[in-house]
């Protein structure tokens, strides 16, 4: 209505009239035409396509996975939506003016055979109701309109059923930047995996070690209270730190928050990471690789250095520990190694993400 409110407006210095339906159907043809790229110039309006989506999911009954759900962004995404707004003014129009002309044009004629006085009327005579055949076949005649006006609105209904999701669907820029958010939220859950494996596996595997050890020198005839408290130190150190980490990453799995760096500690923590690892480590380092390394590869350098840790003690127990970092031409390069003990490996059930 209002595109047609506009459109007669437009007309009027050309027609002389003024009013939504003054002047001849010539002229309220031209009024209808007008709306057409009124609605289309609308329809380019990047908010018009969620707000058409949640229409046509109401009225129209298509499921709402055929949708895009986002804003019109490109060119052919607004020239769909333009194209579907146009299309449903369009048909809109039609269908609400026949709604509003036929049902009591389909009342009047129906009751013309009751009516004598109705067809004498002014307007009936102009038109030839006044004869008796004519009378007779008033209500055929008015319920074959009724029921044609049921069959164009059913009509335009499926219609636009059937090219909502064509022109309201996603466009191949849209299913592409849904496939890159969906790659990023991956790789983001990949990350996050990967962090609390690091930080929680490896916890794990040095406080199962260090309480193993204390265990037995606490079964020993002469127990060693300084390797006790040692044990117990480390195990306390190593729980705290870790439940920070863990706390972190929790963190952002609370708040939805992935700026593609996630909280750790780097290289900087290397000694501290060593001291509580519950094994004999011998350390190299040539060309200061802490200073050397930025923040990112410090942290998944301390991260390789943890999972080579946590692998150790799950595999070769308390055997020594041969670690080299060397950093030189803008690499870094990170080398560990333990001599084989002779025994079996524990095998445990696991997902290799310690390795990816």
């Amino acid at each position: 209505m209002p595109y047609w409110l506009l459109s007669t407006v437009l007309l009027s210095p050309f027609t002389g009239r003024a009013g939504a339906f003054a002047g001849s159907p010539g002229e309220q043809l031209g009024a209808y035409l007008l709306t057409l790229p009124m609605a289309a110039l609308t329809g380019v309006v990047p908010l018009v396509r969620p707000m058409s989506v949640a229409a046509a999911r109401v009225l129209c009954g298509v499921p709402a996975e055929l949708f895009a759900d986002s804003p019109a962004a490109s060119r052919a995404a607004k020239a769909r939506t333009a194209a579907w707004f146009t299309l449903h003014v369009g048909l809109g129009g039609l269908v609400s003016g026949a709604s509003l002309a036929l049902p009591p044009f389909a009342v009047v004629t129906m009751a013309l055979p009751f009516s004598p006085a109705l067809r004498e009327w002014g307007p009936g005579r102009a038109w030839g109701l006044h004869h008796e055949w004519w009378a007779a076949l008033g209500v055929p005649a008015g319920l074959l309109m009724l029921l044609a006006l049921a069959a164009a609105t059913a009509a335009a209904g499926a219609l636009l059923a059937r090219w909502a999701p064509v022109l309201l669907g996603p466009t191949p820029a849209d299913r592409l930047a849904a496939a890159e958010r969906r790659a990023a939220e991956l790789a983001a859950r990949n990350r996050l995996a990967r962090e609390l494996h690091d930080s929680v596996g490896h916890a794990l595997s040095a406080v199962t070690l260090q309480a193993g050890a204390a265990r037995r020198v606490l079964d020993a005839p002469e127990p060693d209270p300084a390797f006790l408290r040692e044990a117990l130190t480390a195990i306390e150190e190593t729980t705290r730190r870790t439940v920070g980490e863990l706390d972190a990453v929790l963190g952002l799995l609370r708040h939805g928050e992935d700026d593609g760096e996630l909280p750790g500690p780097g290289l900087e923590a290397l000694g501290t990471l060593l001291a509580h690892s519950g094994l004999e480590v011998a350390c190299t380092l040539e060309g200061d690789p802490v200073a050397a390394a930025p923040g990112r590869v410090s942290r998944e350098a301390y991260r390789i250095v943890q999972e080579g840790l946590s692998n150790a003690l799950r595999h070769a127990g308390a055997a020594p520990v041969s670690l080299r970092l060397r950093a030189a031409d803008g690499e870094l390069e990170v080398t560990m190694d333990s001599p084989l003990t002779g025994r079996a490996p524990v095998v445990r059930p696991g997902g290799g993400r310690g390795l990816r």
